[in-house]
């Protein structure tokens, strides 16, 4: 972990290179009529020969049972204790697409959504409508004007924006308006601590406003809003480690995080195709690179089981290209599992693989659940695998006399 005592002591700079592959919502459950996850249900040729020869286990993201989100999901595997750098999605969402944020700003992750004449959920998500038809629905957001606040509102992708609240006495601690469920209504924001009442008030506002301005359409006719945060202050992911770390990522939420811990953000493009041609282009710069890969957590969350076995197996095809690089230490994990039966995140353990110049295998058969469970890692807190990294790449000296 981050915090270890002693952290800077034992660890080194050296010219080895770690790639820590994050396969979004990697984990599943298995099918009710196949028995089978959507790992064992694909067909992944170059994973299961990977796996093979690599060291296997499973990830706990946060505890037993806890069922994590992306950001907590993400820190853990860079070692920050989620419970003690808990932090909300807003911050995450607002620095991935450039937001300069001040001290005292409040930013919250919106989602544009569908509600009924009832004014109950349809779809949380608008249909995932694209960005060129949300976009001019966010800059009708961005017109919306409170009192004693100052509002902005900035889209991200796809149903996805960004509202930044800047004024007075803000405050983050403020619940979401998202019922995480079709067939409810949206929440009022509730302040979580007096001194929050005028935040809420501020959020709710603004969601009146939204309401109205939005009502007349079809779909994405209202908006839901959760993790509201400010800046937090996190020891330096490079520091710690002696690293020289770099983040290749599409979706702004998870190049928000990496510019928080301190990672380099490299500019890439929208597909895992040109994650990879970025990695490949600055290889030589870095010793460390966070790659990420979502297709999988989003088939998952829209309750697609098909279609998560279709994007894993689609990961399994551009693994010779990761390989090809020949880094030092090749960690493949999840942030957490989001089974297509579920529909969403959950509390399932998180295979994983490290693959090194000393790993020969365990006799394991294949990349899934169940045979990364027999490996010889076993169930570890995700907040052990940068450690167990480190040590792969010979980035840890001894650790006493």
């Amino acid at each position: 972990m981050i915090d270890l005592p002693y952290l800077k002591d034992v660890c080194q700079a050296t010219p080895s290179k770690i790639v820590m592959l994050v396969v979004d919502g990697l984990g599943g459950a298995p099918h009710r009529e196949t028995g089978k996850s959507e790992l064992e249900s694909a067909r992944l040729p170059n994973l299961d020969a990977l796996a093979r020869r690599s060291a296997g286990g499973l990830t706990t993201p946060v505890t037993p049972g806890i069922t994590p989100g992306s950001g907590p999901g993400h820190m853990a595997l860079f070692g920050y204790d989620p419970v003690k750098y808990l932090m909300g999605r807003g911050v995450l969402e607002a620095l991935g697409i450039g937001i300069d944020l001040g001290k005292g700003d409040v930013a919250a992750r919106g989602n544009l959504c569908t509600v009924d004449g009832d004014g109950l959920l349809v779809d949380r998500r608008a249909g995932r409508i694209p960005t060129a038809e949300s976009a001019p629905l966010v800059e009708m957001l961005d017109r919306i004007e409170v009192p004693n606040v100052s509002l902005s509102v900035y889209p991200v992708q796809d149903y996805r924006f960004v509202l930044v609240l800047r004024g007075d006495d803000l405050r983050d601690d403020v619940g979401e308006t998202d019922p995480q469920r079709n067939g409810a209504a949206p929440v009022d924001a509730e302040a979580l601590s007096p001194p929050a009442e005028r935040t809420a008030e501020a959020v709710n506002a603004f969601v009146a406003a939204a309401r109205d301005v939005l009502g007349g359409r079809d779909r994405a006719n209202m908006v839901l809003l959760r993790g509201f945060s400010a800046l937090p202050r996190l020891p330096d992911f490079g520091g710690s480690y002696s690293l020289n770390p770099a983040a290749v990522a599409a979706y702004p939420m998870y190049r928000g995080l990496a510019e928080l811990v301190g990672m380099k953000v490299l500019r890439t493009g929208q597909t895992f195709d040109d994650e990879l041609d970025t990695l490949e282009a600055h290889f030589a710069d870095h010793d460390f690179f966070f790659l990420h890969y979502k297709p999988a957590d989003a088939a998952g969350e829209d309750g697609d089981f098909d279609a998560k076995v279709a994007r894993l197996e689609e990961l399994d095809a551009r693994i010779p290209r990761l390989l090809e690089l020949q880094p030092d230490a090749l960690v493949v994990a999840g942030d957490h599992a989001t089974p297509a039966i579920m529909a969403g995140h959950s509390w399932h353990p998180v295979p994983l693989l490290i693959s090194s110049g000393l790993t020969a295998g365990d006799g394991i058969d294949g990349f899934s659940e169940r045979t990364c469970a027999a490996g010889s890692i076993g169930r570890i807190p995700a907040t052990s695998v940068m450690m167990l990294a480190l040590a792969h790449a010979g980035k840890l000296a001894k650790f006493g006399p």
